[in-house]
């Protein structure tokens, strides 16, 4: 795994063991971001599936270490996007899965890591379920079944599929372009609740919001 200087951008190696190492390239590129929030978007390219012994040295603490990191990347005040090249699994497909875009390239799978004892113990299973439905993903989650390119773009798992990446992260950067501050980890969010939240419960949160716009519109005329 690395982070390039040049640019807002995050490499996810799958077939690499998940480490602490793992863990703090992700909290450093969410670093990054928060740093220059205005800015974006960030991209992620995902590659690679787990090998061999992969749940090896593994243990709860650095899971939830990792899981976390990807809850910062998911609510991060900018527009993240993933571009998934050839078979992705392990960490590749949970980073992949937490961007706001998703982008796979011709003869991408997404594979579910398992072996006949051990299923990747991250929450991989619950984005593929919250992204497609349980039915969608049932046998890629209970028995490991790759989901191919264009089964992904038809379940929702990736939005589309490109030869070339560098026109998607474009077309992001242009729709983010006019939302400022932390505009858009406001609507991620909201979009978030409304999944798992009662009409009653999320409409605090969405009065809220729109008192928080309302606000800076009138500021904005009155300047």
């Amino acid at each position: 795994m690395s982070t390039m200087s040049e640019a807002l951008a995050l490499t996810v190696d799958g077939s690499e063991p998940l480490s602490a190492a793992t863990v703090g390239a992700v909290q450093e590129i969410c670093d990054r971001a928060e740093d220059r929030a205005a800015h974006g978007p960030l991209t992620v390219h995902a590659t690679g599936t787990p090998q061999g012994d992969w749940t090896g040295g593994l243990d709860v603490m650095l899971v939830s270490k990792w899981e976390r990191a990807l809850r910062r990347l998911e609510r991060l005040p900018l527009a993240t996007v993933a571009v998934a090249d050839g078979d992705c699994g392990g960490t590749a497909l949970d980073v992949f899965l937490a961007a706001d875009v998703r982008a796979v390239t011709p003869g991408t799978r997404l594979l579910v890591a398992r072996d006949k004892t051990g299923t990747w113990p991250g929450m991989a299973g619950y984005r593929l379920a919250q992204l497609a439905g349980p039915a969608g993903v049932r046998r890629a989650v209970l028995f490991g079944l790759p989901v191919e390119g264009p089964e992904a773009v038809r379940l929702g798992l990736a939005d589309e599929m490109v030869d070339d990446p560098a026109v998607t992260v474009a077309a992001v950067a242009g729709l983010t372009s006019g939302l400022a501050g932390k505009e858009l980890a406001i609507r991620r969010q909201l979009l978030f609740d409304a999944a798992t939240t009662s009409f009653e419960d999320a409409l605090g949160p969405h009065l809220a919001a729109c008192d928080r716009a309302l606000r800076t519109t009138a500021e904005e005329a009155a300047s």
